[in-house]
């Protein structure tokens, strides 16, 4: 039975929801739920006549009295806990909460803290969301997607659990992810909650703390591999082709091995993009075109080494790769000789074992040829700074201190105003600590981080602000935009618009004050900006709605959500 239906009034041109539920049954969803907000007419139309206290109340008093409780747990678990439970009552409260209050609730209802909300999801869920694909199950893919009861879905978030942040294979338990990142869509974007759907395609674990727990309640089998995975997916795509084709499909959290492969299987088949590759890039690119314009270093000149070179490492490559062509009027083969990706065993090196999405980033072994370190093995990092002469470094290898206090001092002995992109998630796998960068460099370091951190004070008594590069700067404005007008896939240069937009919202006086990315506070401004680009991008390069600018803005605002209580009016034809 589809929920609800949101329809004009043509007489009076009221926007209400037309709704086929009543009681306990209307009171249940935390789609429609209103709590107490119900009015006297609602209660008396739909059968809720003592269910509720006599108090009429509004969403502002609902929201400050979760902000309370919220405000009142000391560990952030519970508070995670407690956030999740609101949108399993009440989507409407949650999302207000989560608007008005963004740069405090993001850290909770997302990274650092989903990640042990992940780690506990077995133990702690309360309330099944989303839809979870498994072999048992996927033949059955279309009954699958309309059993959800929502019949217009226009965004898919999908994992597979195999790489959860920093912290691994975590089976089905990564449903808190898609969870997580739809969230923020509503809350930063106004993707209607209605329209968007999680997907956890559960092909079982190779963790064994989970095969062994008797409370997982994932597909306790190893990981299917091989033919035998990409069945599952590509059975799961058909499926979501056929019931919502024109859904935007964001992949969420895959292994390396499958997600750069699934990115280019079925990026022009489905509208669809890898946030851990594309998003990454885009948002690191946008932190280091705001850092540039800091250092007074042209881009072109720049050198940069990207530590951890998996699928975003090759992602935040691919963006710099787009930033130094476009902007620095390198030739793509130019601009890739100045990116020098390193792993656990050294710098990447022609002729090198690599994965097929590293190849293109191997340095020529020439390179290094007359370095003055060992002939035996591939430079290390340090090696690669020193000889290298990085300006530029940038984390994503989950390995935490990997920026000893050594290397970070052979980064500042390249450049006056060295760059430091510390992104791994969560804190406990970050490559160093703005304290640590502000030691070793004298204060001279340019600095962001993936999880949020505190200001930091230089030598000189000032105190600077350290940015956060997360995606959430990203992913809602290009969702959004790419729905909005009706993208036919997601481009390179769709990506990189996003990335000028964001960049253009800083200002010298913020960036003197260390400020790298605009305020998640104004998170919904800064998705309108970036759908805003990428609705023009898709535009002129012919993948897109053929509109002005002026009517593009006009349709974004339009499909702008706001968490507030429609009026009800009784639909029981449906």
């Amino acid at each position: 039975m589809k929920r609800f239906d949101m329809r004009v009034d043509p007489l009076t041109n009221e926007i209400y929801y037309a709704v086929p539920h009543k009681g306990h049954m209307l009171v249940s969803d935390p789609l429609l739920n209103k709590g107490y907000a119900f009015t006297r007419a609602e209660r008396n139309e739909f059968e809720l006549l003592g269910l509720l206290a006599d108090q009429v109340g509004t969403l502002e008093q609902q929201r400050t009295r979760n902000h309370n409780i919220i405000k009142s747990m000391n560990s952030d678990l519970d508070k995670y806990v407690e956030l999740i439970g609101l949108l399993d009552r009440n989507e409407t409260v949650f999302y207000s909460l989560l608007a008005h209050h963004i740069e405090e609730m993001l850290p909770i209802v997302y990274t650092p803290t989903v990640g042990l909300g992940c780690l506990k999801r077995s133990h702690i869920i309360r309330r099944w969301r989303g839809i979870y694909v498994s072999p048992s199950n996927v033949e059955w893919m279309e009954q699958i997607l309309r059993n959800v009861g929502l019949p217009n879905v226009s965004l898919v978030v999908a994992t597979d659990g195999e790489r959860i942040l920093g912290l691994g294979d975590l089976g089905a338990d990564g449903m808190g992810i898609p969870i997580g990142k739809i969230a923020l869509y509503v809350a930063a974007a106004g993707i209607h909650p209605a329209s968007t759907l999680p997907v956890m395609i559960d092909v079982g674990t190779n963790n064994e703390r989970l095969l062994n727990d008797p409370l997982y309640t994932g597909y306790r089998q190893p990981r299917l591999t091989g033919d035998a995975y990409y069945e599952v997916i590509e059975r799961f795509v058909q499926g979501l082709r056929r019931v919502f084709p024109r859904a935007l499909l964001q992949w969420e959290d895959f292994g390396k091995q499958h997600a750069a492969t699934l990115l280019e299987r079925y990026h022009e088949r489905i509208l669809s993009f890898n946030d851990d590759i594309q998003g990454t890039g885009a948002t690191a690119a946008a932190v280091l075109r705001s850092a540039f314009r800091l250092t007074g270093r042209p881009a072109a000149e720049e050198r940069i080494a990207i530590f951890g070179f998996g699928q975003a490492g090759c992602g935040v490559a691919n963006a710099l790769v787009t930033l130094l062509t476009l902007e620095g009027g390198l030739s793509t083969a130019e601009a890739r000789r100045r990116i020098f990706a390193v792993d656990v065993n050294g710098l990447l090196l022609q002729g090198d074992p690599a994965d097929a999405y590293q190849a293109e980033f191997r340095q020529p072994r020439e390179v290094a040829a007359d370095w003055p370190a060992p002939k035996d093995r591939a430079p290390n990092l340090q090696e690669v700074i020193r000889h290298g002469r990085i300006t530029t470094l940038i984390g994503l290898s989950g390995q935490k201190g990997a920026f000893t206090p050594e290397i970070l001092a052979a980064l500042a002995a390249n450049a006056p105003r060295p760059v430091i992109l510390a992104l791994s998630n969560p804190t406990s796998c970050c490559e160093t600590t703005p304290e640590a960068v502000v030691a070793a460099t004298g204060g001279r370091g340019i600095i962001a981080t993936g999880s949020p951190s505190r200001p930091v004070t230089l030598p000189d008594g000032r105190e600077m602000t350290v940015s956060q590069c997360n995606n959430l700067y990203v992913f809602p404005g290009m969702g959004l935009g790419a729905i909005v007008c009706q993208a036919q896939k997601v481009s390179h240069r769709m990506f990189h618009a996003a990335t000028c937009a964001i960049s253009d919202m800083v200002t010298e006086e913020m960036r003197s004050t260390g400020c790298l990315l605009p305020a998640l506070e104004n998170a919904r401004e800064i998705s309108f900006a970036v759908a805003l680009a990428v609705a023009r991008q898709a535009r002129d390069e012919g993948i897109g709605l053929a509109a002005s600018d002026d009517r593009l803005a006009a349709l974004i605002r339009g499909a702008m959500w706001e968490p507030k209580y429609y009026p009800y009016r009784a639909d029981m034809g449906h």
